[in-house]
């Protein structure tokens, strides 16, 4: 399996699709990462808050790939912010995923109240420049919180991962990405299954090419530039999520998926989260 890479703004070029490891027990959770290894996954999402980091890290030191052919992201714990504790909380991290780096750290959540993304920023540019974490970046920051990154520190997120799905475009943070040189990573990219997919748009389309409405889903945000990593449990399933690279979808067609906007969160949002 063939996966396009996206050129991150420091040079680093990750794999636009991979595999996410959200609400799959620790228990399990090697044996779906080796599922997802199995049939060519190089890219691997993971979080502390998640529980399973250990999981990750058992399949990929039985997987025997190569370490350099892997990219492996992790997120700070939104009780982990600040300049040391971050750093603190990746040589954690590290030591369940038995690797001497990630390839991206991302603060997981802005937690407004808190107020000290900024100084935990700082502390991430500290792992960067101790070779802890090759990318850094964030998820579910919107504009203001880039912003004061931008006035207040001199690294720019690589990346910012995001709620992003067809029942929430995101159409404005995506332009803000694009001027800024962000890449957008979804997260929910297929809807949780919470409905997106019986929109009967959607099963047209999946007639159409022949593909399932996930797959027509997945294709989309491939078209629009987007990093994927749909989560399964289902060994089928994510063999099924990495067969997008052998159809394209019609510039209308893209049109008519982003037509589904709701505004609707499946998760909460990170102005009122922390």
């Amino acid at each position: 399996m063939a996966i396009p890479t996206i050129t991150l703004n420091d040079g680093r070029e990750i794999p636009q699709l991979g595999f996410g490891v959200f609400q799959i027990e620790q228990g399990t959770t090697a044996e779906k990462v080796t599922a997802a290894l199995d049939v060519g996954y190089r890219h691997i999402d993971t979080a502390q808050m998640y529980g399973n980091e250990e999981g990750v890290g058992q399949a990929i030191a039985d997987s025997g790939i190569p370490r350099d052919e892997l990219w492996i992201t992790t997120k700070l714990n939104n009780d982990g912010h600040g300049r040391e504790e971050a750093v603190e909380r990746l040589d954690t991290s590290l030591d369940k995923l038995g690797l001497s780096y990630v390839d991206l750290y991302l603060i997981h959540w802005p937690q407004p109240t808190q107020d000290r993304y900024v100084e935990t920023w700082q502390g991430f540019e500290d792992a960067r420049q101790a070779g802890k974490a090759r990318s850094i970046g964030v998820s579910n920051f919107q504009i203001p919180h880039l912003e004061r990154l931008a006035q207040e520190t001199s690294t720019v997120p690589a990346i910012n991962q995001i709620e992003f799905h067809p029942h929430l475009v995101q159409h404005d943070l995506r332009e803000y990405h694009r001027k800024h040189g962000i890449a957008t990573e979804a997260w929910s990219p297929i809807g949780q299954g919470k409905g997106l997919l019986d929109a009967p748009e959607l099963a047209e389309l999946a007639e159409k090419y022949g593909k399932s409405g996930a797959q027509v889903v997945l294709r989309w945000h491939v078209q629009l530039g987007n990093i994927v990593f749909p989560k399964s449990n289902n060994p089928e399933r994510i063999k099924e999520n990495s067969e997008i690279f052998d159809f394209s979808l019609s510039d209308d067609d893209v049109a008519a998926i982003e037509k589904l906007h709701t505004g609707k969160r499946i998760g909460p949002n990170p102005d009122d989260n922390g």
